[in-house]
C-alpha cells in the first residue's frame, strides 16, 4: 500500500474508487488528451474499472493530490514500473485551473524525497513539445538522458 503524504499545501493520498469523478475529469482535459492519450473514460463505470486496473498492477502507484484547505482533488503523482525502462517513472498530471501554481512540484518533491531513499535512479519520459512538463522535470533535478521510441512514438527521458 502507498504512503500518505502531506505538504504545507497538499495532501497525497493513494488512489481511491472515490476518485472516480476526478479521473473522468483529468483524463478528458486538454493536456492529458495531447501529451498523455486518449484513456476512452467517458462515464464513472469506466473511470472505475480504469482505478481497478491501475490499484490491481503491483508496478503502478498513484496518488491523488488534494488541497489541505479544501476537500478539492487537483491532480496526479505517478510512479510506474514501466517495461521499456529500468527504473520506476515519474509521473504528475493536474487539472489546468491548478497549473503552474506550484503545486506539482510540491506534490513531485514529497514523493522524490521519498523514493529517493529507496531508488538510485528515477526516470521520466515526455513528448519533446510538453515544454511545460519538461520545464518541471528540469526544476525537480531531472537530466534528459536519451530518446526513445515507443509504440511509434518519441519519447523523451530523463532522469534524477
Amino acid at each position: 500500500m502507498a504512503i500518505v503524504f502531506t505538504t504545507n499545501r497538499l495532501t497525497l493520498q493513494p488512489l481511491q474508487l472515490k476518485d472516480a469523478s476526478f479521473i473522468q475529469t483529468l483524463v478528458n482535459t486538454v493536456g492529458w488528451l495531447q501529451f498523455i492519450g486518449d484513456r476512452h473514460i467517458h462515464n464513472i463505470e469506466a473511470a472505475e474499472q480504469y482505478i481497478n486496473k491501475i490499484l490491481a498492477n503491483q508496478a503502478i502507484t498513484y496518488w491523488a493530490v488534494t488541497l489541505i484547505d479544501q476537500p478539492t482533488t487537483i491532480g496526479l503523482i505517478t510512479l510506474i514500473k514501466r517495461t521499456y525502462l529500468d527504473n520506476k517513472d515519474i509521473g504528475f498530471a493536474f487539472l489546468p485551473q491548478f497549473e503552474k501554481q506550484g503545486y506539482a512540484f510540491e506534490a513531485a518533491s514529497v514523493v522524490l524525497q521519498h523514493c529517493k531513499l529507496k531508488l538510485p535512479i528515477i526516470h521520466a519520459t515526455t513528448l519533446a513539445d510538453n515544454i511545460s512538463s519538461i520545464k518541471l522535470l528540469k526544476k525537480l533535478g531531472f537530466l534528459f538522458t536519451k530518446t526513445i521510441e515507443v509504440a511509434g512514438e518519441s519519447l523523451q527521458v530523463y532522469s534524477c
